[in-house]
This record gives structure tokens, C-alpha cells and sequence, in this order.
């Protein structure tokens, strides 16, 4: 099976930036729809940027202007810079994939474990 595996979380203050990555276990996956997810302590998952496999990235409103969702299909990895680091952006950060593995299959979802961003001076 796929698996997906983020780094680059840490400990970082405010108005900081971390980088975090996602890498495939297989070749060319990251060519899917990928998308970044966080959740917080107490809340729910939310989106926070996605790329389509056609190179259109989208970005929910609290990381718009801030962050950044990039792909290297080389590397199998897909990546979010996030810069201007505030501390309501502390949560656990999950790398997913939207793959639809045949042609009269439904669309499943891959995620990784995650990795946890705390931002806190």
C-alpha cells in the first residue's frame, strides 16, 4: 500500500516559517490531488492548501497570502512553506492524497501520519 510520510514540523516562533514535506512511497503518486490538512487540539480537520493534479494549487483563507503548496512529481514530494508563522497555525499537519484507482472506482483518500507544527515564542 501507499504510504505517505511528512517531516519539517517543529517548534518555531511567531512570525517564523517551517517547511514541511510530504513524500510518496511510490513513484509519480504526488502526480494525484494532493492536499495539506491541520488539526488543532479541540477542533475539527480542516484544509489548508491542496494541488490538483494539473498544477492548480488552492488555499483555505487562513493560510492564503502566507503559504504555499509546490510539487516535485522527481521527488515524490509535495511541499508546504509556510512563512509568517502565528500561533493559531499550531496543529498536526496531514499530507493527503485523492486518488480514483480505476475508472468506475470510487475516490479514496491516503493520508499520512502527520506532523506537528507548534508555534509559541
Amino acid at each position: 500500500q501507499v504510504q505517505l510520510v511528512e517531516s519539517g514540523g517543529g517548534l518555531v516562533q511567531p512570525g517564523g516559517s517551517l517547511r514541511l514535506s510530504c513524500t510518496a512511497s511510490r513513484r509519480g503518486f504526488t502526480r494525484n490531488d494532493m492536499g495539506w490538512y491541520r488539526q488543532a487540539t479541540g477542533r475539527e480537520r480542516e484544509l489548508v492548501a491542496s494541488i490538483t493534479g494539473d498544477g492548480a494549487a488552492n488555499y483555505a483563507d487562513s493560510g492564503r497570502g502566507r503559504f504555499t503548496i509546490s510539487r516535485d512529481v522527481a521527488q515524490n514530494t509535495v511541499y508546504l512553506q509556510m512563512n509568517s508563522l502565528k500561533p493559531e497555525d499550531t496543529a498536526v499537519y496531514y499530507c493527503n492524497a485523492r486518488v480514483k484507482p480505476c475508472i468506475e472506482c470510487n475516490v479514496i483518500d491516503v493520508w499520512g501520519k502527520g506532523t506537528l507544527v507548534t508555534v509559541s515564542s
